[in-house]
């Protein structure tokens, strides 16, 4: 089920308010409402998913038992050794079938044909949504009372609940127990806390439906020319459409997450924090999908060694990070190279290349740091890496060849798209309009606005007017899922 949907808004959504609410007056404590969460969190992913409803369930129920194995055994023993390997080598198991078995079977399949034999006969794999983010959380739970760092959870509805939780299963943001733990046993509901979750669901709503939908139809036409038709101008306003997209899509599901969390009684940390004003490379990977970054950082480039050893190990650790990074977005080549590409940068900018950029204005730094990302995004769109060479050919190739008129009808230059690309770029590079809110600890009021007073009612009207418009936008146009559903 899609936040940005009908049924997600006029059906789901209230339900579940006037069922936990409902709960809460009458005092239920926290296990109840719970349940109500779990219930409901179950029926948001049978929606979308119902053939991967068995799996999930067994495979959790198998996580459980084994954390509670491992919690008993001597940390590092031989036995929690085992129990770990199992419980890490299944769930890698399910998510390497599930997401490349597919492209593992045409890549082989492709190899046969060159050699002159038969195909591998193969009924293709159906993708469940959200795998790769239930798997990681999945992993980062095991790790975790492996090493001590959790308990494990005191029962198998609290740990399904981590799992299973409707605002980030499908699209993160990815967490780990620990982070969400002591709420899960204990949380605070407040006014101020439901009022904020709503300011933030309803900015989160017109990011996505406004913002990202409007911007995707240029770029999903620009990258749908073939490519004797794609010129400079437009690879150009391809290439910045789906930057700006992508950011309104991917942080628009994350403010409508955050959102929601809150909205009954969790607070959930923060996945982006303005990446466009990043001043290089690493800067921007502290600012983006912050997440999985922290995910990578802390199980995967820690354990290869971080930045201990010599320069060519770091560069090695960063190549192998961002290689995994980009496959676990997506079983195709162009995957790989962009989290290659990526990787490259950060490695010349642990080289030295960050030194140099400190000496540069910001304004500079900012720009340089905008490009890269925005040249990396071709390999993240296209659909073959053959398109994303052209493509990025004529990204850098002006050419005085005429703009075709049958090709140019196809693109949205009205006054309302060039209003909504400027204000996708207002709010991208500055801050005084950023969306961003602080860090806070789950017992903690949020920074909000208040509902009392000026500031509040302004912005709650701000948000009302919002949720109006975007609604009214949803019901006449074209079903637009968000981007990382397909990860």
């Amino acid at each position: 089920m899609n936040f940005a949907s009908i049924p997600f808004l006029f059906l789901f959504l209230p339900s579940f308010f006037v069922l936990y609410f409902l709960a809460l007056a009458c005092r239920a404590e926290t296990r109840s409402l719970n349940a109500i969460a779990l219930g409901s969190s179950l029926l948001f992913y049978t929606w979308g998913a119902p053939d991967f409803i068995p799996f999930l369930l067994a495979s959790c129920f198998i996580d459980y038992r084994i954390s509670h194995s491992l919690g008993q055994a001597a940390q590092g023993s031989r036995r929690s050794r085992t129990l770990l390997f199992l419980a890490v080598g299944m769930n890698l198991s399910s998510l390497m079938y599930f997401k490349y078995a597919n492209f593992f079977v045409q890549q082989t399949n492709v190899l046969l044909s060159h050699l002159g034999h038969f195909s591998i006969p193969w009924t293709e794999v159906v993708l469940p949504i959200g795998i790769s983010f239930i798997a990681f959380e999945k992993l980062s739970y095991l790790f975790d009372v492996y090493r001590g760092h959790s308990r494990p959870a005191p029962n198998f509805p609290t740990y399904l609940l981590f799992i299973s939780l409707f605002p980030h299963i499908i699209a993160g943001p990815i967490f780990r127990y620990h982070d969400l733990a002591g709420q899960l046993l204990h949380r605070t509901h407040t006014l101020d806390k439901i009022y904020s979750g709503i300011l933030r669901f309803c900015s989160g709503l017109g990011k996505k439906v406004l913002l990202a939908d409007t911007l995707a139809l240029n770029a999903d036409k620009a990258f749908a020319l073939p490519s004797s038709e794609l010129t400079f101008t437009y690879a150009w306003l391809g290439i910045l459409c789906y930057t700006f997209q992508i950011y309104f899509d991917f942080s628009g599901y994350s403010d409508m997450a955050i959102g929601l969390g809150r909205i009954f009684g969790f607070e959930f940390k923060e996945n982006f924090q303005d990446p466009y004003r990043a001043n290089s490379i690493t800067d921007f990977w502290r600012r983006w999908h912050i997440s999985l970054s922290s995910w990578m950082r802390e199980y995967l480039y820690i354990p290869l060694g971080g930045n201990r050893g010599s320069s060519l190990r770091v560069y090695l650790n960063l190549w192998i990070v961002f290689l995994v990074s980009g496959i676990w977005h997506g079983a195709n080549w162009t995957f790989f190279f962009w989290g290659f590409y990526h990787g490259s940068f950060l490695a010349l900018e642990k080289f030295g290349l960050i030194s140099l950029l400190d000496k540069l204005p910001r304004a500079v730094r900012v720009c340089y740091s905008f490009v890269v990302v925005l040249v990396g995004w071709i390999l993240f769109r296209a659909t073959s890496l053959s398109q994303a060479i052209s493509y990025f050919c004529q990204l850098f190739s002006p050419s005085l060849r005429p703009l075709r008129a049958q090709y140019l009808l196809r693109f949205d230059l009205s006054d309302r798209f060039w209003i909504l690309f400027g204000i996708a770029a207002i709010l991208s590079f500055f801050p005084v309009f950023s969306l961003r809110q602080k860090q806070v600890s789950s017992n903690t009021s949020t920074d909000a606005p208040q509902r009392n007073g000026t500031i509040g009612a302004l912005c709650g009207l701000g948000a009302l007017v919002l949720y109006i418009i975007s609604v009214g936008a949803l019901a006449n146009s074209k079903f637009h899922p968000f981007i990382y559903f397909q990860f």
